[in-house]
């Protein structure tokens, strides 16, 4: 799941002109066999180029469907669908579904960022297909209206601020309920996978390939568990455990920052000639949270912004990174002793949104339709406080970030249908960094036992959330590219350098 904690805020982390092209589909591709169904598998879509400042080869069309599975004769709202069309048409395979994460996420500029990260073999055969799921971007989407507080996915826990950190979530649950309450229910992980299989049928296809981020995992997966015939060749980037969903993940991934945080102390411990944190993995640590209570004291100012001790735990994805976090510990050391060290690579990158981001109010509130709408919550307030007093005890570094309240503990309306349990043969390839900050390896394991089809590349020593989506090589590209172009999956799973 693509959550991004920068300082004390964070996002669940993340288009008219051109040449027409007219899809009739016959009942023989129709969505489903249900007649209410089969209109929708029979629209005549209209391409035409996303946007001006965007490649001539990214098409846009707009793909009805139900807002209500449950009564598909009612309201339809249109989810935008983009692609860019194989390389080659003798080699054509089919087309690759493409999800960034979120959830609630944007995803129509994905087969433009995708296309240059893909080997050729991959482009030929495939039609690059993004959409923005429903909820976010062009597809009928929630705004809550929060406020910029309201736009930060964790809190750390105190007995004194519990209190406001009950009134926020409630704040939140209320917004969003009062803004888009025709829109929540319905805005789910299983509807967002009926959407992508009524785009497969307008799409005039019988089967889907998928590549899918983070969140993206979890889309797919829910796919196959509904769609098992319809899944070809799946790739899940950064995986996440669906048994898990969603509280589960939360805590989990301050979980995996636990032991991100010990392999740092050993590898800064081994560099104290350059780094000066200690010389002993127990000497980092004692320097990490002496500088914790440094801040907590007096905030510490760095590049413009005060540091207090939650502030600088807020930063716990980054352990994984051990360079990048070191660079920003030193900074931050250098500055609480009134000498600063320069500008911190790690702080500065994350400072600025790029000028295409999309409407974060837009990404926050349509994670929160689905991370509410998905799974059931806790509904008493003080089970959270209970459960994020335990997990910084045993987690100290972020476990109450993890645990602490959310507005899913006010949601209106609990999930219509019980969260997707999946549990099925489909054959899908997972690749995964062994140390990822939000979907850890533990997490990547945990869908693979649920996908028994399945087989694991790991990243030995990989840094960061994604594989495939960064563009940076990796071992994992060639296992990609040939099961993207063959179809064949690794026989066992494997481990590479």
């Amino acid at each position: 799941m693509t959550l991004r904690v920068v300082r004390t805020t964070s996002v669940m982390t993340a288009m008219t002109a051109g040449a027409t092209a007219l899809a009739v589909l016959t009942p023989a591709t129709a969505l489903a066999a249900e007649e209410p169904l089969q209109g929708y598998g029979q629209q005549r879509l209209r391409w035409e180029r996303c946007a001006a400042d965007r490649p001539a080869s990214l098409e846009c069309t707009t793909v009805k469907v139900p807002l209500d599975y449950g009564d598909p004769g009612g309201r339809a709202i249109g989810i935008a669908v983009s692609r860019i069309k194989a390389g080659s048409a003798a080699k054509r395979h089919g087309v690759l579904l493409l999800n960034p994460g979120g959830p609630g996420a944007p995803g129509l500029t994905m087969p433009a960022e995708m296309e240059p990260l893909l080997p050729a073999e991959v482009r030929e055969r495939f039609d690059l297909v993004g959409f923005d799921p429903r909820g976010g971007g062009r597809s009928s989407p929630v705004n809550c209206g929060l406020t910029a507080d309201e736009q930060v996915l964790q809190h750390p826990y105190s007995a004194e601020t519990f209190g406001q950190d009950v009134a926020r979530a409630r704040n939140v649950a209320d917004k969003c309920w009062s803004k888009a309450g025709d829109l929540l229910p319905h805005i789910t992980t299983r509807n967002t996978a009926r959407d992508m299989d009524a785009v497969r049928a307008a799409l005039g296809e019988r089967t889907i390939s998928y590549l899918g981020h983070s969140f993206g995992t979890y889309l797919g997966a829910v796919y196959t568990q509904m769609f098992p015939r319809r899944a070809d060749r799946f790739v899940l980037d950064s995986a996440l455990d669906p048994a898990l969903v969603w509280r589960g993940v939360l805590r989990g991934t301050t979980e995996a920052a636990e032991l991100a945080f010990t392999r740092w102390t050993r590898w800064a411990a081994a560099r104290d000639a350059t780094y000066r944190l200690g010389a002993t993995p127990e000497a980092v640590r004692t320097t990490f949270w002496d500088l914790i209570a440094r801040a907590d004291r007096t905030p510490i100012p760095l590049e413009g912004q005060l540091f207090d001790g939650n502030a600088v735990r807020a930063q716990y994805q980054a352990f994984v990174q051990v360079e990048a976090v070191t660079a920003f510990v030193v900074a931050l050391k250098a500055a609480a002793a009134g000498t600063p060290a320069g500008p911190s690579p790690e702080v500065s990158a994350a400072a600025d949104a790029p000028a295409d981001a999309p409407d974060l109010d837009n990404v926050v509130s349509a994670a929160w339709a689905v991370l509410c709408g998905d799974a059931g919550w806790p509904r008493d307030p003080e089970q959270y406080r209970q459960e994020a007093i335990r997990d910084r005890a045993a987690r100290p570094l972020a476990g109450d970030l993890g645990a602490n309240i959310q507005p899913c503990a006010f949601w209106k309306s609990g999930p219509r249908e019980p969260a997707t349990t999946v549990d099925n043969n489909v054959n899908a390839l997972i690749v995964q960094n062994e140390w990822d900050p939000q979907t850890p390896l533990a997490m990547a394991k945990g869908m693979r036992r649920a996908l028994h089809g399945s087989r694991i590349v790991t990243v030995t020593g990989g840094e960061g959330h994604g594989v495939l989506v960064t563009g940076r090589p990796s071992c994992a590209d060639g296992y990609t590219a040939r099961y993207l172009t063959t179809g064949r999956l690794p026989a066992t799973d494997r481990t590479c350098g």
